[in-house]
């Protein structure tokens, strides 16, 4: 018998329009002879099941089911494509946890973690994976431009704590310019951490959970055509992205390690991507995505595509892992 999988998408986030992307590429590939696959957009006003002519039907939020052509649906599995809040940071691994439903992403904790970026890089210095210099600040907290400076030095970065795609993101070269970037950044979130600027070569690092087993796919690098890999550059064709990336044996051999160590030790399950800066041979963490985008063009599909896994395999797969661990 078909398992009923509900694709969730949106989200109430500045990346819910990237999701629903991605949820709609997951519905167009997941294996039609195994699942019925049921998008479900979930906004900040309406949770609705949105059906193959662009009906909406509410989802009943007591149970996670719909009424559709006089039945009651109720699902075996979740397939989790919210980038950002409510999906990304934990709410509704939790959510799905109370209800008793299998999800693809990881559980509600490891997600809250590494959506969080300064306990995520905090959590993994004493594993020995590296990262930059960084000054943290809360809303409403003194801004000292000089303290920030002589701890992370000029250029640095600018970063809303919580928040993916770029969002909220400035690289500063001047001291003057601080306050303008941590106003942009407080747009989008209520924490900030503002990192030293790392020189050098960035990889985006694919690791998926693969027939029973945590895979590290082949990496991709990032050249960015402008000042950094921001919204632009992610999503509007200003970066020039090269699956396998250009690096060395050591290079490679270091960021793989580092990106399976993590995943590994955090216990996370489904999909990540991890984004690292080598300085020299020495990969440094800037962040870990744990609902990456799905797009044809998003860089972990990409990397599934160089290791041989099509989206239909690369998407069953998260299923079949969600529905093991729960059987």
């Amino acid at each position: 018998m078909k398992k009923n999988i509900a694709i969730i998408m949106g989200g109430y986030s500045s990346e819910y329009q990237i999701s629903l992307k991605s949820g709609n590429v997951v519905h167009a590939h997941l294996n039609k002879e195994k699942f019925t696959s049921y998008r479900i957009n979930i906004l900040p006003d309406k949770w609705v099941y949105v059906d193959e002519e662009d009906r909406e039907h509410p989802v009943n939020k007591h149970n996670f089911t719909v009424e559709f052509e006089e039945k009651t649906i109720a699902f075996d599995c979740v397939f989790n494509a919210i980038h950002g809040t409510p999906g990304e940071d934990g709410l509704m691994q939790a959510y799905f946890e109370l209800l008793g439903i299998p999800q693809t992403s990881c559980d509600y904790y490891q997600s809250a973690l590494t959506f969080n970026k300064r306990d995520f890089l905090s959590v993994l210095k004493p594993y020995g994976i590296k990262s930059a210099a960084s000054y943290y600040l809360n809303l409403g907290d003194n801004v000292d431009e000089n303290a920030i400076v002589e701890k992370v030095g000029l250029p640095c970065f600018v970063k809303a704590n919580k928040a993916g795609s770029s969002f909220g993101i400035s690289k500063v070269y001047e001291k003057s310019k601080l306050k303008v970037a941590i106003e942009r950044a407080y747009e989008q979130d209520d924490e900030i951490i503002i990192e030293a600027f790392l020189e050098g070569i960035e990889v985006s690092v694919g690791v998926i959970t693969y027939e029973g087993k945590a895979k590290v796919l082949p990496m991709t690098e990032i050249i960015s055509e402008n000042d950094f890999f921001d919204y632009e550059a992610k999503y509007k064709g200003k970066s020039k992205e090269v699956t396998p990336a250009r690096i060395t044996e050591t290079q490679t051999k270091k960021a793989a390690d580092a990106a399976r160590l993590a995943y590994n030790v955090l216990k996370i399950r489904g999909y990540s991507r991890s984004e690292f800066i080598f300085i020299g041979d020495e990969p440094y963490m800037l962040e870990m995505n744990t609902t990456p985008g799905l797009t044809t063009e998003s860089l972990l599909p990409r990397q599934a595509q160089e290791a041989g896994i099509s989206l239909v395999e690369l998407f069953e797969s998260a299923i079949i892992e969600a529905l093991r661990i729960n059987e």
